[in-house]
């Protein structure tokens, strides 16, 4: 068991994989996967890739594919450099880029390769920067180095120091995600979209004569009455997949809170000022890594994003709102904790980000020339973050199951933030050897 707290411009857009109606909703499957987003796609497409005789079905409660996390974030195909060294994150993020790169040249798929400047701004950063390089060293993250304030490629760009990884890349991830779900119903399987999963359980018993029930033993139900029967179960509900492991009769915890991210966008008149990506030294007194630039595929550059907490799980929109969600993430201990220990520093930051002139400032730390009058409000995403009950953020990608019945032939990926697209087919090969070494297939 797996338990820590894890290019060609101008190619063909992939074809987006065909939803399947009602008409297979009762049969049954070897394995389910529940959840679309790029980390289900991902290891669905490495299950049935590792055995096309079985049979598998792709869950999804949208009308497509991909729409959430994976289809709102910065696009960045990250090289590995800020993760704990060892851990899952940096294991697979390294390898999940030079996979991701591959996989793009062999699709078609569109990226640039624009690297990242990670940008000290004062002396007192440079500490923090040198370790940085260190760790990604460790991590055996590809040709990174150190620049000194001459040597910062950006000519807008101001800091006394800079560590350049050119490694780091751009690309359209939903883009990527879909190719992923074409490429598995293109091996045989089946994907059903507008499947709201609401229970997981033990199938009721067969008709007389049948052996269904004990080949098949778990029901996989939908709010709208639909049944989907299979041996095994794989969930990756991001936003929500605290809520499939407690419905599968497993831990709902570590507890996912939504924190939304808003972006500005730079008025294209002044795109000549970012050429690749520019990040902060990351503050360990706050919770999130900061303001960033973003150069994005179709041309614009996105700046940010701050981070807020969420009223609503998949609440793109400042004032959207569900009352269960933000009733769970009120009254769950962890997120209480968190406040308190962060009120002074790190809350006071991310809010202080909610207001365009605040974030301009903290932009302008790094391109002076940027003004308020250059900018403009941008698009959102929520963040599925873990946390658990003392108010840690759960800073590694988690993947497990529990026993039981039913929760013996379930496995979660319970926390798959940041770096997970890039990480996506690096965890899929993990899944996929967890699932082999799990379940009987």
């Amino acid at each position: 068991m797996i338990r820590v707290l894890v290019s060609v411009v101008g190619a063909a857009k992939p074809r987006a994989p065909h939803s399947t109606t009602a008409r297979y909703l009762h049969s049954s499957y070897d394995v389910a996967v529940v959840g679309a987003g790029i980390v289900g796609l991902a290891t669905a497409r490495e299950l049935i890739l590792r055995h096309p005789s079985l049979r598998f079905v792709l869950l999804e409660k949208e009308q497509e594919l991909s729409l959430h996390q994976s289809g709102h974030n910065s696009g960045v195909i990250h090289s590995g450099i800020y993760y704990t060294p060892g851990s899952l994150k940096a294991r697979l993020c390294v390898r999940g880029a030079t996979l991701a790169y591959d996989y793009c040249d062999r699709k078609g798929l569109p990226y640039k390769r624009c690297g990242k400047l990670i940008v000290a701004v004062d002396q007192e950063e440079v500490p923090r920067l040198r370790a940085l390089y260190e760790r990604g060293l460790q991590n055996n993250v590809r040709d990174l180095s150190i620049l000194d304030a001459k040597g910062i490629r950006e000519p807008y760009c101001r800091g006394v120091m800079a560590l350049d990884s050119p490694y780091t890349g751009i690309v359209d991830w939903r883009r990527v995600a879909l190719s992923y779900g074409a490429d598995f119903e293109e091996a045989g399987g089946t994907v059903v979209t507008n499947y709201e999963v609401n229970d997981i359980a033990m199938a009721n018993e067969s008709a007389a004569g049948s052996s269904e029930g004990l080949k098949y033993p778990i029901a996989i139900r939908a709010k709208k009455g639909e049944e989907v029967r299979c041996r095994y179960v794989l969930t990756c509900g991001g936003l929500h997949s605290d809520r499939l492991s407690q419905i599968s009769g497993c831990s709902p915890e570590p507890r996912i809170v939504p924190f939304r991210g808003d972006y500005l966008v730079l008025k294209p008149d002044k795109h000549y000022l970012v050429k690749g990506n520019i990040y902060p030294v990351p503050d360990p007194r706050f919770p999130f890594l900061g303001v960033h630039f973003t150069p994005r595929m179709d041309g614009s550059i996105w700046l940010g994003p701050n981070a807020v907490l969420a009223f609503k799980r998949e609440g793109y929109k400042l004032f959207d709102f569900n009352l269960r969600d933000f009733g769970d993430a009120l009254s769950f201990r962890g997120l209480q904790r968190l406040v308190l220990k962060n009120i002074r520093y790190g809350l006071g930051e991310m809010y202080r980000g909610v207001f365009i002139g605040a974030q301009v400032k903290l932009l302008q730390r790094y391109i002076p020339e940027i003004s308020l009058s250059d900018v403009l409000r941008g698009p959102a995403g929520v963040r599925a973050q873990a946390l658990d009950r003392e108010g840690n953020l759960v800073d590694d990608f988690v993947f497990d199951g529990g026993v039981g019945d039913v929760a013996s032939r379930v496995l979660h990926v319970r926390n798959a933030p940041s770096p997970a697209a890039t990480s996506s087919l690096a965890i899929g090969e993990m899944i996929a050897d967890e699932v082999e070494g799990r379940f009987a297939l």
